[in-house]
């Protein structure tokens, strides 16, 4: 029986609503329950428009990570009506999502993590000067280089994408705009000016060899920039033991290019990977504000329930895997990828392991964008036409930023009729299931140190935060 309830919610800097319901027991989480409370309704706004209107509206559903959404309902089109981007036309759309991809990353790290450790709760710590110095907000020595190389980065966006967010570059067929000569000399020359800022800054070192560490050890050996600072707090706080999620890891890959996607895709658990089935998905609806009975999300319905009976308690709704959870997020990229820093944190499976790994990323991930944008050929056909679809299904997979994304669609008679979405923080922060088993947030959280009289639990948000959730993604 648990000591007290606490809800800790609506939680900031977090994108969109949250709110987390915690039993404490002997000071420490015994149970957790995962809120979205706010319904939004894309799946269902969808029914009935032009197939086509998908790149418009799903970009809409967030505004931090609208190209993964462009991207995946581009690619839900093309496979429905069978069609194929040519090999620059993905390149260019590989550059728009790794762009975004990065930007998130720096914009979690920056605004939405470290600045919890600026607190006075953590005064009198060796490093907390350093940390109120860094990343007090607004006025941390880190966040403005951080955020303006972020927004520098975005001209990128500009450049290929017209705008962003919600930039409809991204279709079925390719991308819009072709770059020339010019446009790929500024690409490469605002990647250089962000690979600086990023190694002064963040990594106190080369991008490459940080990318190359293969160890524990000699990630905690790195002794530059505000890595070496996130691994001080990590070690004192004791970050490596706390918020371990299921260590169940999936990934569909990302960056889908002509010879193949750029990462691996899979589920590792145990130290095996086993091949990623999209058809073992099941969105669960028990303990969700929904209608309807478990389903794949080719045949899912969206079916708010208006009376928001017990026992439900979100508008998540649960998606598992073969009927398991699974975490997704950039720590679980990296492992399906076989990269070795990486395969040694995902048995800690803690809030250390999601940061290291999304820093790793944020390294690979420039390393591919400089790439990439070297391989931009100016005369090369960056999009095909793709007719109008009458009749098809079809799913798009992608990795945003914070784990798997899946677009599912079907078109009768020239409109759609059914669309559904899995979204990352959909995996994590799903409820429980009708066996009862939590989501992995949720499974995080017990054993979360709760301090007398707190009612906001400093550890509980550090948990929460390293799976940097996106809450309107989840509601969609």
């Amino acid at each position: 029986m648990s000591d007290r309830q606490l809800l800790v919610g609506p939680f900031n800097r977090v994108e969109g609503d949250l709110e987390i319901r915690l039993d404490v027991t002997d000071g420490r989480v015994s149970e957790a329950r995962a809120n979205s409370p706010l319904f939004r309704g894309f799946e269902m706004m969808l029914q009935g428009k032009a197939p086509s209107d998908a790149l418009t509206l799903t970009p809409r559903i967030c505004g931090i990570c609208s190209i993964s959404q462009s991207a995946a309902a581009a690619l839900a089109l093309a496979d429905a009506g069978g069609v194929t981007m040519p090999p620059q036309g993905r390149l260019a759309a590989a550059i728009l999502h790794g762009v975004e991809n990065l930007c998130d990353h720096i914009s979690h790290f920056a605004l939405f993590f470290m600045p919890d450790f600026a607190r006075p709760i953590y005064a009198g710590r060796t490093w907390h000067d350093r940390a109120v110095a860094r990343y007090t907000a607004q006025q941390g020595s880190a966040v403005r280089p951080l955020i303006e190389a972020r927004a520098q980065l975005f001209h990128i966006v500009g450049l290929l994408g017209g705008k962003w967010p919600h930039t409809l570059a991204i279709q079925p067929g390719g991308v819009t705009r072709a770059p020339d000569a010019r446009d790929r000399i500024r690409i490469q020359t605002t990647l250089r000016a962000a690979r600086r800022v990023l190694e002064r800054e963040l990594f106190g070192g080369s991008l490459e060899a940080f990318a190359a560490l293969g160890s524990v050890s000699g990630y905690e050996g790195w002794a530059g920039g505000d890595v070496a600072l996130f691994s001080e707090i990590s070690a004192d706080l004791g970050l490596d033991g706390i918020g371990v999620g299921p260590k169940r890891y999936l990934s569909c890959g990302a960056y889908p290019l002509a010879e193949g996607r750029v990462t691996g895709a899979g589920v590792w658990e145990d130290g095996a990977v086993s091949a990623f089935d999209p058809g073992e998905i099941v969105e669960d609806v028990s303990h969700a504000w929904m209608l309807g009975e478990p389903a794949h999300p080719a045949q899912g319905a969206t079916l708010p329930d208006e009376d928001m009976a017990e026992p439900g308690y979100s508008w998540c709704k649960a998606p598992r895997l073969g009927g398991r959870t699974v975490e997704v997020g950039a720590l679980a990229r990296q492992v399906l990828d076989g990269h070795p820093l990486s395969l040694a944190l995902a048995g800690e499976g803690s809030v250390r392991a999601r940061i290291a790994g999304r820093l790793l990323e944020i390294a690979r991930t420039v390393l591919w964008l400089e790439d990439w944008a070297a391989a931009l050929d100016p005369g090369a056909v960056f999009m095909d036409p793709a007719p109008a679809l009458r009749e098809g299904s079809g799913v798009g997979l992608v990795e945003a930023a914070r784990g798997t994304l899946g677009h599912w669609i079907t078109v009768e008679k020239g409109r759609i009729t059914r669309y559904q979405i899995v979204a990352p923080t959909t995996w994590n922060f799903s409820p429980r299931d009708a066996g009862g088993v939590p989501g992995p947030v949720e499974a995080a959280l017990v054993g979360a140190p709760v301090g007398e009289g707190e009612t906001t639990p400093v550890m509980v948000q550090h948990v929460v935060r390293s799976f940097d959730p996106c809450m309107v993604c989840t509601v969609h």
